[in-house]
């Protein structure tokens, strides 16, 4: 049988342009006037586009090579629209600040940072652009005959959420249970290294899925290896195996570093370092993930490692039985098949829920057996199984699922299962999904920050009086309940210097993505998705494709300014990873930014706002710039703004007011802040404000503002002895029921 394809997404991007195509703004401030025919021809399409999407979506699924490039042809003139129609929204946007005296405000010499203030060259040149919109998609509408795609009613989306807490605690209980005895095995194997004087190194090897990152944090967090070892190291290795990141990253993980007062004043390289942090001290190292068959570098890691103490050990987890040969120093331990009485307990646990057994239906307990095969042991596969079947309540239901997930052979493995699972999920959850391929495998991912870019990029379906940030934190609790997210856990400052930069003892959510997972939303934006490290090799990592991407390297400029001479994609989200040494070239490029994160050494602003009309979320923090542009305010679709950290920031722009889609303002660590613009208080929208500094002066926000604000999280306020007691009265702190420190 074909393996299962992982769908395309298509049908929630043309829901956000129908949504963006019909706004009332567009019509308040007629900035589509003189189109109005060929606005109208594309809202008549875009229905009969969503009614067929769903089955063109199927038959992608189905291997059907004709209907794949069909949908990526409808994805790619669904980008255009999307783009066209947010240029309207903020060019209606800019009408509306001027009309309540923005250019006033900005001055007559700053008229000109609005390239679009010219409505006759406006209406030109977008209704070029919308023309030849029109013109593709009529062309595709006339193609769809040919493949049969049928009208399917599209499901509602639930606001019924449905809380998974429960069975995932169950399912990590049933894990546990079922790799005690391996545990104990390695735990064994690890104690009993106590007086060997060279370094051991134990791999455990075993197809995807399996649980070999599990067990081996099984064994980390056990009493007795606590007790047994002076030091506990973890490092995710991963694919990227320099060496130099690498030692680093071990150096990092340290929980007691060597004085470096104490030592010599020149430069020590991370190999340097890492040989002084293990030296004579008996510790424990995993090593997670490992990929590299590459015998010199781990020869020259392992010659750093082996200064620790008697009895000190790595423990590897890898897939690749080579890898396992070329780093073990004992034999490897092969992690076997779940039993299946585990694999039927986690199917059962995901499949009925609450549900009490007496309550189950006979007949789909009686199936459970068969899924129970199809799972190949493998608690990933079944997780994932058991929650497609969580959605469905008949016979012939779960007989279709057993069939199609009867494809996992020893070359694929689960991965086939895992698409199948992806495909079952709501369009909108797919999507959110699938754009966690931006981020490189292993990362650990900020649960808030990445709502923040869902929404940014329109991913979230909007409910009445429900928060868009709520349903947010719905999709995600359902897809890290069916293991399309793991590792999810409350992280605490873990530092002091971390606790000084950003100003409070804040904790937040992170999460990670499992490998196989990862491969399956990679599937689906491989040609969308560009990654660039530290390898020499990538010279070809940007192709003109790519609209997310992710830089993990020093001095990413240098990448992006090489990169951009030759290609120009359409960069909708760019995060950085790196911190910017020297300014960004080819500005004009990044015009199609809704999602920024940037860290630099420079003290100003890197970009134009008036390239910025798309930018929706904008990530700053620790970067070391002195304030925003002048004109930054005309910036109107931005919602998330984050300053934390950056410690010479001394103001904000002025006129933030007109910034009305701001939703969540960061600025705690900014300590040299020394006030807040004027009518911050008129920012209704705003939801988070970690930092508030008090002034007395009359060109800036009074505490009194934060009254008309409905604050969340938590808040620090700074010079509380400029503030009278009206004002604290006015802020009305107290009644603020989401506001929690």
């Amino acid at each position: 049988m074909a393996e299962v394809v992982a769908t395309v997404v298509v049908g929630p991007l043309l829901k956000i342009v129908r949504e963006k195509a019909s706004g009332y703004l567009l019509d308040k401030y007629k900035v589509s006037k003189g189109m109005e025919e060929q606005h109208e021809v594309l809202m008549r399409k875009l229905p009969a586009i969503l009614d067929i999407i769903a089955d063109a979506e199927q038959q992608a699924a189905s291997c059907r090579a004709g209907a794949a490039a069909w949908l990526e042809d409808i994805k790619k003139v669904a980008y255009k629209a999307n783009e066209l129609f947010d240029e309207f929204k903020y060019e209606a946007l800019r009408r509306k600040a001027k009309k309540e005296g923005h250019y006033n405000d900005l001055g007559f010499s700053m008229v000109k940072l609005f390239p679009s203030n010219n409505c006759f060259v406006f209406r030109k040149r977008m209704g070029r652009k919308l023309h030849r919109i029109v013109q593709e998609i009529e062309a595709l509408m006339a193609e769809k005959n040919t493949f049969g795609f049928q009208n399917q009613q599209q499901q509602p989306v639930s606001n019924q959420w449905r809380e998974m807490d429960g069975g995932i605690f169950d399912l990590e209980k049933i894990t546990s249970r079922s790799r005690e005895k391996d545990k104990k095995n390695i735990i064994d194997i690890l104690v009993a290294q106590a007086n060997n004087a060279d370094l051991t190194v134990v791999p455990i090897v075993e197809m995807g899925g399996l649980g070999k990152t599990t067990l081996a944090q099984l064994v980390y967090n056990d009493p007795e290896i606590e007790k047994h070892f002076d030091v506990l190291l973890w490092v995710c290795a991963s694919h990227n195996f320099d060496v130099d990141s690498l030692a680093k990253s071990i150096v990092d993980a340290a929980p007691k570093k060597m004085d470096d007062a104490a030592a010599p004043k020149k430069k020590k390289t991370p190999l340097d370092i890492l040989r002084n942090v293990v030296s004579g001290q008996r510790y424990l190292l995993v090593l997670d993930n490992v990929w590299t068959r590459e015998v010199c570098k781990w020869e020259k890691l392992k010659a750093c490692l082996e200064h620790g103490g008697m009895g000190s050990v790595v423990l590897t987890t890898t897939r690749d039985q080579q890898v396992a040969e070329i780093m073990g120093s004992v034999e490897a331990y092969e992690l076997e098949a779940l039993e299946d009485k585990y694999i039927k307990k986690i199917i059962e646990t995901r499949a009925f829920g609450c549900f009490r057994e007496e309550d189950r239906p006979a007949v789909l307990v009686n199936m459970v057996g068969e899924i129970v095969k199809r799972c190949v042991g493998s608690p990933l596969a079944a997780t994932a199984l058991g929650s497609v079947l969580r959605t469905k309540t008949s016979e012939e239901e779960w007989k279709a699922v057993s069939i199609r997930s009867s494809i996992c052979t020893e070359e694929t493995g689960i991965l086939p299962i895992l698409k199948l699972s992806y495909n079952n999920l709501p369009s909108h959850m797919k999507q959110c999904f699938s754009f966690c391929a931006i981020f490189p495998k292993d990362y650990e991912i900020d649960v808030d920050k990445l709502i923040q870019l869902w929404i940014a990029h329109g991913f979230i379906i909007e409910e009445k009086q429900v928060r868009l940030e709520t349903i947010g934190k719905h999709i995600f609790k359902e897809l890290a309940s069916m293991s399309f997210f793991q590792d999810v856990k409350q992280v605490q400052a873990s530092t002091i210097k971390e606790t000084v930069d950003s100003g409070l003892c804040y904790s937040r959510t992170t999460c990670k993505i499992h490998d196989l997972m990862h491969d399956v939303a990679l599937s689906v934006m491989q040609k969308e998705c560009a990654l660039a490290t530290e390898e020499p090799s990538q010279s070809d990592w940007l192709p003109n494709t790519a609209r997310h991407l992710f830089l993990s390297c020093e001095e990413p400029e240098e990448k992006l300014n090489s990169s951009l001479a030759n290609s120009s994609p359409a960069i909708q989200t760019l995060l950085c990873d790196g911190y910017m040494v020297r300014s960004l070239q080819h500005l004009s490029k990044y015009c199609s930014l809704q999602a920024l994160q940037l860290c630099s050494y420079r003290r100003s602003f890197p970009l134009k706002p008036k390239h910025l009309h798309h930018l929706r979320y904008l990530d700053l923090s620790r970067s070391h710039i002195k304030a925003l542009p002048d004109d930054f305010n005309i910036v109107y679709n931005l919602q998330t703004l984050n300053l934390s950290g950056c410690q010479l920031l001394r103001e904000l722009p002025k006129h933030m007011k007109y910034m009305t889609a701001l939703r969540h303002l960061y600025t705690h660590g900014c300590t040299r802040l020394k006030s807040m613009p004027v009518d911050l208080g008129e920012l209704t929208s705003l939801q988070t404000l970690t930092c508030f500094v008090a002034d007395s002066g009359s060109n800036c926000s009074s505490v009194g503002e934060l009254g008309n604000l409905n604050l969340g999280g938590q808040l620090e306020l700074r010079h509380l002895a400029n503030v009278t007691k009206e004002n604290a009265e006015a802020a009305n702190l107290v009644n603020k029921k989401e506001l929690r420190e």
